[in-house]
């Protein structure tokens, strides 16, 4: 179950012919794969573009009318392996996932694919997920474009570029004999806009006719002697053929005068935020109309010479708009003019931040310094005056506090960290292996747990070194998702095999939750179209584990605390494996809720869960607090003037998972917690029983409000 669904979306991708599409980003994105004749796709969620593999999955009978084979890949690994279809056939594929982290685990049979080429179009859709947004470390893809020489684009956030560079792609593809990469940042993922539809195209040749007529080319398996073979072909034969495409085809853009004495040399995907910083400095109108040459970079490798050489000739200075470091770019232009014997002054890096996002704010100022060295008559009292705004924006940024992330409400993971930091109580400081997904968020306050992350499915694999120390067990956590990309093997299967004696808790929340709640191979909701409900715990049986603990309700903090305790003292040898399972509550709620307001609407009672603070009983310790951390459970002032310390208290937003609770049992904290149980449309004798029970408290509550008068008396 997605977190979001596009089924009322894809009828737009019906759209034949002449008729205007209008939509988001990613929806063109899939509606362009489909008019360029797409025979196979795949990928991994991931951000920026889960949201692209979402759009795939409820778009399934409109694949399968095409003809087309959707995956849901196991991995990367398993994505970028599609490939291999298209390396002796005519069919053009597409796989997606998320960069740099899916490109690093696709390196393999990326590797591979580029070494040996390809006949039919290979298209790589990667989420750049870089900057302020991005939830991983601060790498580019272009360093593995360049590695593996793979063509990069990077299209302008239009509808209609994005449209253009997926088939042109294809094309670039097939011209080269080469796979294609497209990156697309989180903005272009999400932007809207319109284009002129094209027809969707059955894919001319399918993997069935390939499986009726296979063919066999041994050159094009990457073994010596061909692997050498190989390389000699991207540098004499794929790489022209892609230089002179690009060229042909007019990938790249220019915009603004023909003749200028500067110029600016740009990203693709970076257009938006340059046209707009340029319009603040009274240079450009908002609309594509430029008082500044622009040649802006849809494809960033390879850098085509001629292009770069034309556009700078004549200019005295260019500043180069590459976000992020090394600065590949920039280096390569240097080459290029310098080769070349230009005159041309660079500017990039020494105008414009090493490093991190270009946000408008940034892009504002480094143009502006570039304008006050190469040209300060051309900025205008009124861009000189806008230079305020950016200075109130930098203020603010220096004020706001950091937000960093944390668990959702309800979320069926916190009580597990809760039970590691009563655990820590008794045993002492857990050297904590964590893994990729939600989980992650115990790193922060208030369990502040966790010592080191290497990667999705590695926090098994990332203790492997503490697995024979004597005395005490290192605690790795990975998640179902995780479990199933790689910690079954990498993590599990190699424990065993290494005899390890380390701690395993398998997170089970039934989906792909920090991905955008995509199902797995152990998710208990059925799928249409995927094969669900395998246990973890057959398959970690299945690799060997004697050690194993199931715990079907992670809310279940007393025994979620025995079990680990258990664990990490128990004589047996070997891997010991807790598998942790209770339902995402976002899908959980995702499910519910629609169900409730129908039951409403329908008259149907309906029963919603809550828990409170009695405010007299609470002491204001807080313990409940730091020992949960949900977002609803919060403070306000003690209703008693004598008591000046604040008491818990709980949000509207509370969804009845009952941690609180059972934090203030378990750790033996005060009794102030109670469970409410608000019913909507209840029947008779349960409206009695509500005034029976109004009726005895308020006799009850007068009694108590007299003593008090006749004490003040």
């Amino acid at each position: 179950m997605a977190e979001r669904s596009f089924v009322h979306e894809v009828g737009k991708l019906r759209l034949r012919a002449g008729e205007e599409f209008r939509g988001e980003g990613i929806l063109a994105v899939t509606k362009a794969l489909l008019q360029s004749g797409v025979g196979y796709v795949g990928g991994y969620q991931g951000a920026p573009i889960s949201h692209l593999m979402d759009v795939l999955a409820d778009a399934q009978d409109l694949l399968e009318e095409l003809g087309v084979r959707f995956e849901a890949s196991a991995s990367e690994a398993s994505a970028a392996a599609m490939l291999a279809a298209s390396v002796n056939y005519p069919i053009r594929g597409a796989v997606t996932w998320k960069s740099t982290v899916g490109t690093n685990v696709a390196a393999d049979a990326l590797a591979n694919v580029a070494s040996g080429g390809v006949k039919g179009g290979a298209l790589v859709v990667v989420g750049e997920d870089y900057g302020e947004g991005s939830s991983i470390m601060q790498e580019r893809t272009h360093a593995f474009a360049m590695k593996s020489q793979i063509w990069l684009l990077d299209p302008r956030p239009d509808l209609e570029c994005i449209v253009r560079m997926v088939e042109k792609g294809f094309e670039l593809s097939e011209a080269s004999h080469t796979p294609v990469m497209l990156e697309l940042r989180i903005r272009a993922c999400h932007v809207h806009g319109r284009f002129t539809a094209s027809d969707n195209r059955a894919p001319a040749f399918t993997p069935a006719d390939a499986l009726a007529h296979p063919v066999r080319d041994v050159e094009r398996i990457v073994l010596p002697p061909a692997s050498f073979q190989h390389e000699r072909e991207k540098v004499e034969q794929r790489w022209p053929a892609a230089v002179e495409f690009i060229r042909r085809e007019k990938l790249n853009e220019r915009f603004g005068p023909a003749h200028d004495d500067l110029g600016v040399i740009l990203q693709g995907g970076l257009y938006n935020g340059v046209s707009r910083a340029l319009e603040r400095l009274g240079l450009a109108d908002g609309f594509g109309g430029f008082d500044l040459p622009l040649y802006v970079l849809n494809v960033t490798y390879p850098l085509i010479e001629d292009e770069v050489l034309e556009f700078c000739a004549g200019k005295t200075a260019v500043l180069v708009v590459e976000e992020g470091q090394p600065e590949y770019l920039e280096q390569a232009l240097q080459a290029i003019l310098r080769r070349a014997g230009a005159s041309t002054r660079i500017h990039g890096k020494d105008l414009l931040p090493r490093a991190g996002e270009y946000t408008g704010v940034v892009l504002h100022d480094g143009l502006a310094r570039f304008l006050r060295q190469g040209a300060p008559q051309r900025l205008s009292p009124a861009a000189a005056a806008d230079a305020a705004p950016a200075k109130e924006t930098r203020a603010l940024a220096a004020l706001l506090p950091p937000r960093p992330p944390g668990f959702c409400t309800g979320c069926p993971e916190r009580p597990i960290f809760t039970a590691i930091k009563l655990v820590e109580r008794e045993l002492g400081p857990l050297h904590l292996s964590c893994d990729i997904g939600c989980h992650l968020f115990s790193i922060m306050p208030p369990f502040n747990l966790g010592n080191t992350t290497m990667g999705y499915g590695l926090g098994a694999a990332g203790a492997a070194a503490f697995n024979s120390a004597p005395g005490r067990r290192a605690l790795s956590i990975m998640g179902d998702g995780g479990f199933w990309h790689n910690g079954l093997t990498s993590g599990v299967a190699n424990a065993v095999f290494n005899k390890a004696d380390g701690v395993v808790l398998i997170v089970d929340n039934g989906y792909s939750a920090a991905t955008g709640g995509q199902d797995l191979p152990s998710s208990r909701a059925s799928n249409r179209s995927r094969s669900t409900r395998h246990p973890i715990a057959a398959a970690v049986r299945g690799v060997g584990v004697r050690w194993l603990r199931l715990i079907e309700r992670t809310y279940d903090l007393a025994k979620m605390r025995d079990v680990l305790r258990e664990a990490l003292t128990t004589a047996e040898g070997g891997p010991k494996v807790i598998v942790a399972a209770s339902e995402c509550m976002l899908n959980r709620q995702r499910r519910e809720r629609p169900l409730a307001a129908r039951a409403l609407a329908a008259g149907g009672r309906v029963v919603r869960e809550r828990f409170g603070v009695d405010a007299d009983t609470c002491t204001g310790d807080h313990s409940c607090i730091r020992l949960s951390g949900c977002p609803t459970l919060t403070i306000r002032p003690n209703p008693d003037p004598l008591r000046p310390d604040p008491v818990a208290h709980v949000e509207n937003g509370c969804v009845g998972c009952g941690l609180c609770g059972e934090v203030a049992h378990a750790a033996v904290l005060c009794p102030s917690f109670f469970r409410a149980r608000v019913i909507a449309n209840p029947g008779r004798f349960e409206r009695l029983r509500a005034l029976l029970r109004a009726g005895v408290i308020g006799f009850l509550q007068r009694r108590a409000d007299a003593r008090r008068a006749r004490r003040a008396a």
